[in-house]
Formats: C-alpha cells, sequence, structure tokens
C-alpha cells in the first residue's frame, strides 16, 4: 500500500513553479525577507505555509518594511 507523503518545503524552482514566477523572483523575495527560506547544505528550502501564507497576503503588505513571512512554529 502506497501511503501519501505530505511535503513540508520545497526548493527554489519548485517553489517558483508553485507561485507561478520566475525562480529569480523567488531569490529577489528570500533576500528580502519577504519570504521565509532556511539553507540545507548547499540547498536553500522554502516550506510550503510560508508560500501559502505570501500568496494569501495583502499586497500593500509587500511593498512595507520588507516583512517576513514566517513559520508558524517559528523555526524557518
Amino acid at each position: 500500500m502506497h501511503r501519501e507523503e505530505t511535503v513540508l518545503a520545497v526548493g527554489m524552482a519548485e517553489a517558483a513553479r508553485r507561485l507561478g514566477v520566475s525562480p529569480r523572483t523567488v531569490a529577489t523575495l528570500v533576500s528580502r525577507r519577504q519570504l521565509a527560506s532556511r539553507k540545507v547544505g548547499r540547498r536553500r528550502i522554502i516550506p510550503v505555509v510560508a508560500l501559502e501564507a505570501f500568496v494569501g497576503r495583502d499586497s500593500s503588505d509587500l511593498s512595507q518594511d520588507h516583512n517576513t513571512v514566517r513559520h508558524p512554529s517559528g523555526d524557518f
């Protein structure tokens, strides 16, 4: 029996695909701290909950203070 796995975080390319933007745009959002991420070895991963929170944010929030979308537990 195959068990469905829940993906907790994705790489930059997958984050870009899910958001419908370029990987460069995702990198810019991460560098501006508008999208939470975590470095794991050489790889940078983005929590799926951070992607969902980013999409749900009001666009006026994005231009103010470079707010960071944080993981609810604060781990990311």
